[in-house]
Parts: structure tokens; sequence; C-alpha cells
């Protein structure tokens, strides 16, 4: 059994998991959309004489949207009903969405490892589609993606594991074999009730969210420990191999 020679306590490195299919969530994943969430949020609750708060963020990430706003109403006991604040909301987004729009660090460098695995991936975000089809058109690979599954999708959102065992029957794979890739404590706590192999990649508005169950916390999209759960060659090979 190999070990990790950077570890001073020869700790045997744990086998590979039997990774078949993997589920990328998008937002704060993928794509730094938290900041331009936090943006919107602001805005629509400046309106009502309020300020947006990473406190509400971090109970607002990962739900799909009328159960996010929800949660901004119930904070600030506010009046609005959900489906009107959600459409205000949309239209501040959409105004500022392509904009702004940032890929998060080593987004490339991961999907090229991951294209290269040959292991199918998809798409699996509590966003709503009509925000996906504008975000997803702008990279270089989103013709590769397996299936695409968005808030609009699904009855129960996260932490709920439905879009999670969806994504599981779309890829025609048990659970079990399945990696996904969350940013938020209730993106990770929807994958480990399916039964998911699942990876936290926290944030800046996330990293001291709980990840309870993950089978692991990486630092970015780039950590070694990551990739070597995929059937590929680590970051410095790839990279040496494209050099």
């Amino acid at each position: 059994m190999s070990t990790d020679p950077n570890r001073s306590d020869s700790v045997p490195t744990p086998p590979a998991p039997d990774v078949r299919g993997v589920a990328l969530d998008m937002d704060g994943l993928l794509f730094d959309t938290e900041r331009i969430y936090f943006q919107v949020g602001d805005v629509v609750l400046q309106r009502r004489g309020f300020r947006f708060s990473s406190e509400l963020q971090k109970q607002m990430m990962g739900r799909v949207g009328l159960s996010a706003i929800g949660e901004m109403i119930a904070f600030h006991r506010l009046d609005d009903e959900p489906a009107a604040l959600l459409a205000e909301s949309n239209v501040v987004y959409a105004e500022l969405l392509l904009d702004h729009l940032e890929p998060m660090p080593n987004l490339e460098r991961f999907i090229d490892h991951l294209s290269r695995s040959g292991v199918p991936f998809g798409v699996a975000t509590s966003s709503q589609r009509q925000f996906v089809e504008m975000i997803l058109p702008t990279t270089t690979w989103h013709d590769q993606l397996a299936f695409v599954l968005t808030g609009d999708d699904v009855t129960h959102g996260k932490p709920h594991p439905e879009m999670y065992l969806k994504a599981a029957e779309l890829l025609a794979i048990s659970p079990a074999n399945m990696l996904v890739l969350e940013d938020s404590g209730n993106g990770a706590a929807s994958a480990i009730a399916a039964g998911a192999i699942t990876v936290a990649v926290p944030n800046e508005h996330s990293h001291d969210q709980p990840f309870d169950g993950v089978d692991l916390v990486a630092d970015t999209l780039g950590d070694e420990r990551l990739w070597a759960m995929l059937p590929s060659s680590s970051p410095q090979t790839n990279a040496a191999t494209r050099s």
C-alpha cells in the first residue's frame, strides 16, 4: 500500500474510491456566483431598509429559489410574497450575472483532468434553469456534460437528497459510485444523504460551514487529493505532459 512521503507519520494512503460518475454543483464551486448573489441580496434588502449579511447567505446557500427566498423573508420578517421577491431578485441577478461572472480557481485545469479521466460528469445545481442556460454556454466544455440538473428539476431542494439521487439515476450508477463536489454545507448534506462520495470545496463564503461526514475537504479544485480520487494522473503529471 502506498504512503504519502510528505506525512511524517507515514499513514497509509486510503485506496481510491470506485468513482463511475461525477456530479458538480455550480454556484460557488465552478463559478464565483456567491459574490453576485450577495450583491443581489443587498440590493433587494436595501430597498426594504435592511442589508444582506454573511449569516443570511449561509442559510440561503445551496437552497433552491423559493426556499432560499423563504430564508430571507424569515430572517428579516419581511411582508413580501416569496414568488414576488424571487422575481425581483431574478431581475437584479440577470442584470449583474454575465458582466461579473468569474470561474473559481483551477476550474479549467480540473475540468481538463476530469475529461481525461473518462468518467462521465454533469452539473447538479440549485440555480434556476434560466440562469444555468446563461452560464454554461460561456464555457468550452458544456457540450461534454452528461446531464444538467437545476433547481427547477426537483421537488425538494438541497439539503434533501433528491437532487443527487436523480443525478445518479441519470448517470445510471449507484450513488455509492458517484463523486459529488459541493461548496456549501447544505449541498454536502444532500450528497451525503444520497449516499454519494462527497467532497467539499469551500470558498470564502462557506469555509466556516459544517461539512460533517464528507470524504474530503479540498483546498481548491486543484487539490491533489481530489484529483487522486479519479482514475487519472496527478496535477503535476498532467502539467508535465502538456509542457
